[in-house]
């Protein structure tokens, strides 16, 4: 598949499309807006979103519908995710979904809601621990791509992997996404805990017993366990809850310094995914009686249940027991 469009002009959509361009392939970047197109075209780059970092000459610009692409890359985040897709043509390419989290109302992951709008059309998620800039700048990283249809997932495999991306197949795109919607969550609850001087010890027990989580929620979704400790789960949630640059550990940084969410989402442009994930996962684990003692307290405390000490108290007053 040597023809990609990448759907979506954001960071991580641009730094893949970039990526890809360098492999050689013939890419072009759609982006809806017709000025934010221009831009780009003109200023080699995306200023807006991923400043710094210049389009290969086989990067091809465009505010027009990309025809003929043979795999399409769709760079739209999560909540808008099925506003974006109606207005798309009726026939499209294979695509890889980058989007992270569930859809606030109909709790649903990201395949579930194209599945809905889109009955039969073959795609796969792509997702691990993956800062744009990072992959921008030609640094290594891993990821990996997941698809019930296992002809299509290596196909995507072979059109993104190359140079210092290495991208691993996955047969459980199930737990790939719950891992892609989980650690954001997680990241929130590990940056609070940052944020309000409770230390390294408390931030280390946060993202273990919310990987064991999301081990669990997995499981009970049908997805298979090794998945959480993989690429998608354990590894997006050590850089999620780690990196400087995560949008949901530093917004957990604020929370946990004081800030209100109304204060740190008023000074943000870029999506903040682990706000609207978290009670939409908590209201999916319930449906299979799975508990997430974490994930409800991070919930809590964004919808101003709990403060960072009351936050603190629910979950070290927890009754004790086995690991």
């Amino acid at each position: 598949m040597n023809s990609l469009a990448v759907l979506g002009a954001g960071a991580w959509g641009t730094a893949l499309a970039i990526h890809a361009a360098r492999q050689g392939r013939a890419v072009t970047l759609w982006a809806r807006d017709g000025r934010h197109a221009a831009e780009m075209a003109e200023a080699r780059e995306n200023r807006r979103r991923l400043p710094g970092y210049g389009f290969p000459p086989s990067l091809r610009v465009s505010a027009e519908w990309p025809e003929g692409a043979s795999l399409a890359v769709v760079g739209v985040p999560m909540q808008p995710l099925r506003a974006t897709l109606a207005t798309w043509p009726a026939r499209l390419p294979p695509l890889v979904l980058l989007c992270k989290g569930l859809e606030g109302g109909s709790h649903r992951l990201p395949l579930e809601v194209l599945e809905e709008l889109r009955p039969g059309q073959p795609a796969a998620i792509l997702s691990g621990p993956n800062f744009a800039h990072e992959v921008a700048a030609g640094l290594p990283a891993a990821s990996v791509v997941a698809s019930r249809d296992l002809a299509l997932a290596r196909a995507a495999q072979a059109a993104l992997s190359g140079g210092r991306l290495r991208l691993y197949l996955s047969g459980d795109p199930v737990g790939v996404q719950l891992g892609g919607a989980a650690k954001n969550v997680l990241a929130i609850a590990a940056g609070v805990a940052m944020g309000a001087g409770l230390g390294e010890n408390a931030r280390a027990a946060l993202v273990t017993r919310g990987l064991a989580e999301l081990s669990r929620l997995v499981v009970a979704f049908g997805g298979e366990a090794a998945t959480a400790a993989g690429l998608s789960g354990l590894g997006d949630l050590l850089l999620t809850a780690t990196g400087e640059r995560s949008r949901n550990t530093s917004l957990g940084l604020a929370l946990g310094r004081g800030a209100s969410l109304e204060e740190v989402l008023r000074g943000r442009s870029a999506v903040t995914e682990g706000v609207a994930t978290a009670p939409a996962l908590l209201a999916r684990a319930a449906t299979v009686g799975v508990e997430l003692p974490v994930c409800a307290t991070v919930a809590a405390l964004l919808e101003g249940r709990l403060d960072v000490q009351g936050a603190l108290h629910s979950l070290m007053e927890r009754p004790v027991r086995e690991e």
